[in-house]
């Protein structure tokens, strides 16, 4: 089936979409950052699945480096699927502005960069597919994380441009919006149980979307019920709230 590339591969729901790929017959490019540290998870999974699995480094937010990082992949892969994501304190975004500039940086400028570059190279062959983990906080800002909210709004804006651009193409572009999922990422927050996910479950909910060509997700599903009534309170009545 070929190489499925796996970007920001460290993190939970990576892991969880590498091993979901993996066993569906996908080889794997991991990329991250420190990417000797996925060498045991990448043996792992070619031991469990017969299926190669290769890891790369890749520093998101070195951006002269993307090009020559993607050139150097003995096998271009015939899809990407973007895992990255950095959420800090909301307090500390807010007040430093180092702080800012990484939540924006990671969440959309790194990735966009790297994925302009895969994007020209799936058009050319008129194949491939590009998947983008965005979140429902970019949905409406939130007081309580507006600055990762604000990122993902606009990875989220780039997602549905570049989808239309490649629509005839045959390229297909996916944005995956997740609602609480338990990982490192969220460990210290208090989540509802109902309302959050498993990275298992997130990971199947992205393969059958992506296999089946959606568009747009919501995991868990709910999320895209619960996003619409709150993108439709009115403005007057919303920055009263503290949701």
């Amino acid at each position: 089936m070929g190489y499925v590339l796996i970007v920001g591969a460290k993190s939970d729901m990576a892991k969880a979409i590498a091993r979901h790929y993996a066993e569906n017959g996908y080889d794997l490019y991991l990329a991250s950052r420190q990417s000797q540290e996925l060498e045991a998870f990448a043996s792992d999974i070619s031991i469990r699945t017969q299926q190669t699995a290769k890891c790369i480094e890749l520093d998101i937010l070195d951006y002269a480096s993307h090009p020559s990082f993607y050139a150097a992949l003995e096998g271009k892969p015939v899809g990407v699927i973007s895992a990255v994501g950095y959420m800090g304190k909301q307090e500390d975004v807010q007040s430093n502005f180092a702080e800012t500039q990484k939540t924006i940086d990671t969440n959309y400028t790194g990735i966009v960069s790297l994925f302009n570059i895969i994007a020209d190279d799936f058009e050319q062959r008129q194949s491939g597919f590009i998947v983008g983990i965005s979140s429902v906080a970019g949905d409406r800002g939130r007081k309580n994380n507006y600055i990762y909210g604000a990122a993902k709004a606009g990875f989220t804006a780039y997602l549905s441009g570049l989808r239309n651009r490649l629509h005839a193409t045959n390229v297909h572009v996916l944005t995956v919006k997740p609602g609480f999922v338990a990982t490192k990422m969220t460990e210290d927050l208090d989540l509802p149980e109902k309302l959050t996910a498993q990275p298992n479950e997130v990971a199947k909910d992205i393969f059958n979307a992506q296999q089946k060509g959606k568009s747009v997700i919501y995991t868990k599903w709910m999320w895209k019920w619960i996003m619409l009534i709150i993108r439709n309170i009115p403005e007057w009545q919303f920055k009263k709230m503290s949701i």
